[in-house]
């Protein structure tokens, strides 16, 4: 069954906010849902880009049975009821549907519902096409051990089957992952709690690594119970990656799941923990992990009183390589107890922007995201607001939104940034350079880093806009070329230098004493400032009295015993790889 709706201007709500920075970022309220019978409102999920450039999306409640729809909405704001759910009143279908859609390799839609479907009413998989068409592919807790109520999405591996999570039950009732055939025969690949510290209760879906492998998270289990990494194979081979520590030091107990970076790195938000946990309230982390287990805590929320909070939403990369988010609550807003959500822009290396403060207009406002944001092919960003809008339909007197968001200069909606160069050769004795780096708008931020100890940056390590980055390095004492890079604005630019080595003058270059003995001094003058150098005395007649080591400049003392021989006696001393002679006369 599907129930067709074309909202005109009685439904479609067209507001444009302010720019939070001139040129930056400017917010759009797309579309206000009404919510049932016509519509369907308070939506859960994030939205997912067609092949036709419309989006496409579910709701938790509303539409004809009030189970819950699925909608498509152009990038004007005119929307469509595809479906209604019918669960409530039919064991045949699901309903209130946590998860967004995924837009299947045969162009339809598959997504799954927390509840209905079979007298258990323990949530199914469905299919919909563009036109609205659909069916149920599998009924959850049909079979021993089987998951039930899932609240995440399914992602379609490279095998073409789709792969997911439910938070309950399975062998030990702490969720399963699972495999769907597009057919819709189910295997159950993995029971959570199976081990001592094992994840338990994922809430959110999975990603498909590089490596094929798939990567999760859980809400809690793991050495801390706070949550946990894992990685699954197609087949059910099941590593726990990480499992989160919490405040101060680590974040905790995510309910979003992962998106990999261009950099191969996983990328993703906790919901609690972080080093400001107690600080104004605030909680949650952004966090990188490597395929291999590695995490590093890249932000953490509650910086200041009006910092974004609740993260229920994943990241995703956009095309300008940085990650975009959403927060529940939190921001500069009151109009919402705790604040309305913000959307954020977080760089792969930890540079933090806050977007947009929801709440901004009147009649409620957009007001918390339950999920993120998906980049447009017209590189904006569009997403959903549980509440908010400008419907007096919904209990809560608000039924929700669809928004969008332009970032940044340019026609794409995002910033670029073009250095002035890839790369450069210093030579041997070192010195100070600059890079600069051009963007595209004013408002777009960057940073700059190095990981190696050897370059140092002196200025420009952040900035707005164009600007310029000043670095030094110092003589190369290795006898091969050395290269490092900075990171400026996530791209790479690397720093050749010419291969050096240490060599010394010495001063006298040799030594000539009397047969009665005595002390003596080498001045050493190394090539490079930070060259390391030692004096030994190859001879047992001659004693090294000072300056046995040093970096740079300095003086080797030496001396020798008197000289009983008629004849003369010759020795050497070797420093900095040099060869000082010392020759003493004999007795007359």
């Amino acid at each position: 069954m599907k129930i067709l709706r074309i909202p005109l201007a009685i439904v479609l709500l067209v507001i444009v906010s302010r720019a939070l920075n001139a040129g930056a970022q400017t917010l759009t309220a797309l579309y206000s849902f009404v919510g049932g019978p016509t519509d369907g409102n308070n939506p859960h999920s994030g939205l997912v880009q067609g092949s036709d450039s419309n989006f496409y999306g579910t709701t938790y409640e509303g539409g004809t049975y009030g189970g819950g729809a699925v909608f498509q909405i152009d990038s004007s704001g005119n929307e469509t009821v595809l479906y209604s759910f019918l669960g409530r009143f039919s064991s045949s279908d699901g309903y209130s549907p946590s998860a967004g859609l995924i837009l299947g390799s045969d162009g339809n839609f598959y997504g799954t519902t927390t509840y209905g479907g079979g007298s258990d009413s323990d949530g199914v998989v469905f299919q919909v096409d563009p036109s609205g068409d659909e069916s149920v592919l599998y009924y959850f807790g049909s079979s021993p051990n089987d998951g039930i109520n899932p609240s995440a999405g399914l992602v379609q591996g490279s095998d073409s089957n789709f792969y997911g999570t439910t938070a309950a039950g399975g062998t030990y009732g702490n969720g399963i992952v699972f495999a769907i055939s597009p057919t819709g025969n189910e295997t159950i690949l993995y029971s959570f709690g199976s081990f001592p510290n094992d994840g338990v209760g994922p809430e959110a879906g999975l990603v498909q690594g590089s490596d094929s492998n798939f990567y999760g998270t859980t809400t809690g289990g793991g050495i801390y119970n706070l949550g946990t990494v894992f990685r699954i194979s197609s087949s059910g081979t099941y590593t726990s990656l990480y499992s989160f520590a919490g405040a101060p030091a680590d974040g905790a107990k995510p309910l979003a799941g992962l998106v990999q970076g261009s950099d191969g790195n996983f990328y993703g938000t906790t919901d609690s923990g972080g080093a400001n946990e107690a600080k104004y309230g605030g909680q949650g982390t952004v966090f990188r992990i490597t395929p291999g287990g590695e995490e590093t805590v890249l932000y953490s929320f509650g910086s200041s009183s009006k910092d974004g909070l609740g993260l229920m939403a994943g990241l995703v990369q956009g095309s300008d390589s940085n990650f975009y988010g959403t927060t529940y609550s939190g921001g500069t807003n009151t109009k919402c107890p705790g604040g309305c959500g913000t959307v954020f822009r977080i760089s792969p290396s930890g540079h933090y922007t806050s977007l947009n403060s929801f709440g901004n207009y009147p009649a409620n406002g957009w007001a918390n995201p339950y999920d993120g944001v998906v980049q447009g092919s017209d590189g904006n960003f569009y997403g959903t607001t549980r509440f908010g809008g400008t419907s007096t339909n919904c209990p809560n007197t608000s039924c929700g939104t669809v928004f969008k968001l332009a970032v940044g200069g340019g026609g794409s909606g995002g910033c670029t940034y073009t250095p002035s160069a890839a790369s450069v050769t210093l030579p041997a004795k070192g010195g100070s350079k600059n890079v600069s780096v051009k963007a595209n708008s004013t408002a777009c931020e960057w940073t700059a880093s190095t990981t190696d100890s050897w370059i140092t940056i002196t200025s420009g390590s952040s900035g707005t806009g164009s600007g310029k980055v000043d670095y030094t390095v110092p003589g190369n004492t290795n006898m091969s070329e050395r290269s490092g890079t900075i990171t400026i604005a996530d791209q790479t630019f690397t720093v050749n230098q010419e291969p050096g080595g240490c060599t010394v003058k010495l001063s006298p270059k040799a030594g000539k004493l009397k047969a009665t003995g005595g002390a003596a001094t080498v001045k050493v003058t190394p090539n490079l400032g930070d060259c390391d150098w030692t004096a030994v005395s190859n001879d047992p007649f001659i004693t090294i009295t000072g300056g046995a080591s040093a970096t740079g400049k300095g003086t080797v003392t030496y001396s020798v015993p008197a000289n009983t021989n008629t004849t003369t006696v010759t020795g050497s001393i070797t420093i900095g790889g040099e060869t000082f002679t010392v020759t003493q006369a004999g007795v007359k």
